[in-house]
């Protein structure tokens, strides 16, 4: 059976961010990943990975203004100076932290910028910024988002992030496989990842539809996780999916038995 990491930006939801923690360790996990970081000094987020024994295994760089509406800037012309500033914000807080796995949102692209000036942009942008991280160890990650849910998203399938990876050439770049995404744009699970295993270093999941734990929907999640064993991945797998009822009841999918008692939390959507 795969590693999982619990995603405290949508699991135990029902808590403050800080507080999440502690329940992940409660609930059994050994890991954890969440979006951003940015909100909280990293000696707060430090605290609770080591009083709780965690390792924190992704997050993302700086997205922008995501109440704006940004998803990234990675593939914006107009942003090139903002987005080499993001890098060393998010290599702050990875060295502070002990992450070696930083994953780049390619962003939307903008109004009158053409795909091809966006994927160059993108491209240059992701040899700085894999330029910067390299030193220290830590991987560049990209991740195909679907459009339904993040219309207008550059970066939407894995075919698309592989040719990228390979343009750029440098190697601590590799791709971060989300599931609940890739079965919404393209389908094809099991052969997609076995074709592209040899790049990929870290998993996200969830159930389509909804967004929901592994097992409430049409996904094999059973053979899938059995097929990661078969073709030997190693990375962590982010449970990033929205708890349908209680965070702690719905991770029997994964034969977790706890104690602590959870509450019901709202739903999120539109995230990486």
């Amino acid at each position: 059976m795969p590693k999982f990491a619990a995603n405290l930006s949508l699991l135990f939801n029902e808590l403050p961010f800080l507080d999440r923690f502690a329940a992940a360790r409660s609930a059994g996990f050994d890991a954890v990943e969440f979006l951003f970081p940015y909100a909280f000094e990293p000696e707060q987020i430090e605290a609770r990975l080591h009083r709780y024994d965690l390792e924190l295994v992704l997050h993302n760089m700086p997205p922008g203004d995501w109440g704006a509406g940004d998803r990234g800037m990675a593939c914006d012309p107009r942003r090139i100076g903002e987005f080499q500033d993001s890098v060393g914000l998010a290599l702050e807080y990875a060295l502070d932290l002990g992450v070696k796995q930083l994953h780049c949102m390619a962003g939307r692209t903008p109004p009158k910028v053409s795909q091809a000036r966006a994927h160059a942009t993108f491209v240059d942008n992701l040899r700085f910024a894999a330029g910067q991280l390299a030193p220290h160890g830590i991987r560049l990650l990209i991740e195909p988002i679907n459009n339904r849910d993040m219309p207008g998203y550059f970066l939407t399938r894995s075919a698309q992030a592989a040719a990228i990876i390979a343009e750029c050439a440098v190697d601590n770049l590799f791709l971060q496989y989300d599931v609940y995404h890739m079965q919404r744009m393209e389908g094809d699970l099991a052969n997609t990842l076995r074709e592209r295993m040899p790049i990929i270093r870290h998993i996200q999941i969830a159930d389509v539809p909804g967004r929901h734990e592994p097992g409430s929907g049409e996904i094999n999640y059973p053979f899938l996780l059995r097929l990661l064993d078969e073709l030997g991945y190693e990375g962590w797998v982010g449970c990033e999916y929205i708890p349908g009822g209680d965070t702690v009841a719905g991770l029997g999918w994964r034969g977790v038995e706890t104690a602590r008692p959870a509450t019901p939390i709202g739903a999120i959507a539109d995230v990486g």
